[in-house]
């Protein structure tokens, strides 16, 4: 018996994979503090958001995390949770925004959504299982600076990604439609 895919089911494990080998990538970077990464796999979240549908871009964050926990050994550990939680409440955060007016929700607007709700996620973790402590709260403002300024600068790649692809499809049909 074969199993029957979709051409939806292939978009999805290409864009999960390119996800989780970008994950993969930032992983080998040393971190300046524990738990502060850029997070550049979320580019291909939030692009895959913009780009097909919210169910397309929640396989592909899911896949990401499961995939890459098992690929570094963390499946199920602490690592693992904050990973999931984090993704989870940034899929949650990203699922509401995407029901507000677009014209003042771009990008870049959702990554920094993004970026807060996915720390927020990890922090609340962290309070409530690893360090069950009121000190995690003097992280806030470190860990809220560092995901406004990578989902910043992950909302501006994803914007000047998506706007290649619209110049690239103009341009195409400029060129089909001369000849």
């Amino acid at each position: 018996m074969q199993i029957q895919t979709t051409i939806d089911d292939h978009r999805i494990a290409k864009l999960a994979a390119f996800a989780i080998a970008l994950h993969m990538v930032e992983a080998v970077i040393p971190s300046p503090l524990p738990g502060v990464k850029p997070g550049i796999a979320n580019i291909v979240t939030l692009y895959v958001l913009l780009q097909y549908d919210f169910a397309t871009a929640a396989w592909v964050s899911i896949l990401r995390v499961f995939a890459s926990s098992l690929l570094l050994g963390q499946f199920m550990s602490p690592t693992f949770a904050l990973s999931l939680s984090g993704a989870l409440l940034s899929l949650g955060t990203l699922w509401a925004a995407q029901h507000l007016p677009k014209r003042y929700f771009s990008a870049i607007t959702l990554s920094i959504l993004a970026a807060f709700a996915h720390i927020a996620g990890q922090l609340i973790v962290v309070r409530l299982w690893l360090i069950p402590h009121a000190s995690v709260s003097y992280l806030i403002p470190i860990f809220a600076t560092a995901a406004l300024f990578f989902g910043l600068i992950n909302g501006l790649i994803t914007a000047k990604l998506l706007y290649n692809k619209t110049q690239l499809l103009e341009s195409d049909k400029t060129e089909h439609g001369s000849t």
